[in-house]
């Protein structure tokens, strides 16, 4: 076997209270395929802070586990077999998605319900780029269209030639999606942190009249994505489709830019980037509006709704987790500090809401 790049993404060893068990697991498996042998082996990955995802190596064959954390979860999240389900009706139009292998919906398998699906290997950016990973200003550009390339031609997709239809709930996306965050905002919210009335009052006073509809990843981030191990700016992968549905494409690209730290952004926001958004080369938050609009051919206008709903969205998301580490139902040290991100990630959208 040829030598792996050390710029490959790799699981490291399987939390303590992650862990699965190995023989069921494997057992279940080879009734799927029944051809597996040799000795099989757990890793984690430990980049994701919603569904748990696994390496699962049984002799030369890698595959990828997913499977819903312990705790508290909100109403419609962690549906594993809802997420196989797009990735397998996907998969015909959308060659970034891995080839799914097995859903299985029994919890008594293994504790939980899970998915196991193909492994790509390759590059997942995250934080900072491999030490060992020289790129361009150039190339880093390439990987930053090249992403933003294939975040369009998902938005491009037909939904109903692809089958997708059955994944939305039709029109009124936008009123959905701001009254079901601040829903889960307010079951979730703990003592330290603000009440977002200011922010959700404002969402719902803006809700564009304007409704654009395709199928939207909704969770679209570097770290979702593999790129070749030979080229480290070409796409191979998209990952993580726990949240993808029918919905605005615009809130999709604003969703993603809540992520999107800058070079010349402010010292609280640089301490909370997670992915390489800064390195010289990548374009800016308004060069990607510019761009991707371009691409779709929509009139970039004003963009601040979805900036500002985007942010807010994220910081529902970050008081989910951390409730969840607040109740004592994950140890995590990651999520200890999730509570001073959402109090300004409050500030940061009243910030954008004044003009500032």
């Amino acid at each position: 076997m040829p030598p792996i790049p050390n710029w490959i993404d790799q699981p490291g060893s399987v939390r303590d209270e992650d862990q699965l068990d190995l023989p069921a697991l494997v057992s279940y498996l080879r009734t799927i395929l029944p051809d597996l042998e040799g000795e099989a082996k757990l890793k984690q990955f430990r980049g994701g802070a919603s569904n748990l995802t696994y390496e699962l190596r049984v002799g030369e064959k890698a595959f990828i586990v997913r499977c819903a954390p312990s705790g508290t979860k909100s109403k419609g999240a962690h549906d594993m077999g809802r997420e196989f389900r797009i990735m397998q009706q996907l998969k015909p139009v959308f060659p970034y998605v891995p080839a799914m292998i097995a859903w299985q919906e029994d919890p008594t398998t293994i504790g939980k319900e899970f998915y196991v699906m193909e492994r790509l290997e390759g590059l997942i950016p995250r934080k900072n780029m491999p030490e060992s990973l020289n790129l361009s200003p150039d190339q880093v550009h390439d990987l930053c269209t090249h992403a933003l390339d294939v975040l369009v031609e998902l938005h491009q997709l037909d939904v109903s030639s692809a089958g997708l239809d059955g994944f939305g709930k039709g029109g009124g996306y936008a009123t959905r999606q701001v009254e079901g965050w601040w829903s889960r905002y307010q079951q979730a919210r703990t003592w330290n942190t603000p009440g977002f009335k200011q922010v959700a009052a404002w969402l719902q006073e803006n809700i564009p009249t304007t409704e654009r509809t395709c199928f939207i990843h909704n969770d679209f981030r570097f770290d979702n994505l593999v790129f070749s191990p030979e080229n480290p700016t070409e796409i191979i992968g998209v990952l993580d489709w726990e949240m993808a549905t029918v919905g605005d494409p615009l809130m999709d690209l604003g969703s993603a830019l809540a992520y999107w730290v800058e070079a010349e952004d402010d010292f609280f926001m640089k301490k909370v980037r997670r992915q390489p958004t800064h390195l010289p080369g990548m374009l800016n938050r308004k060069e990607v509006i510019d761009y991707y609009c371009k691409k779709m051919g929509f009139s970039a206008g004003d963009f601040l709704f979805y900036e500002v709903f985007g942010l807010f969205r994220l910081a529902a998301i970050a008081q989910q987790i951390y409730y969840r580490y607040h109740l004592g139902q994950t140890r995590n040290p990651a999520f200890k500090g999730l509570w001073m991100i959402v109090n300004y990630l409050n500030y940061r959208c009243l910030r954008r809401i004044w003009g500032k």
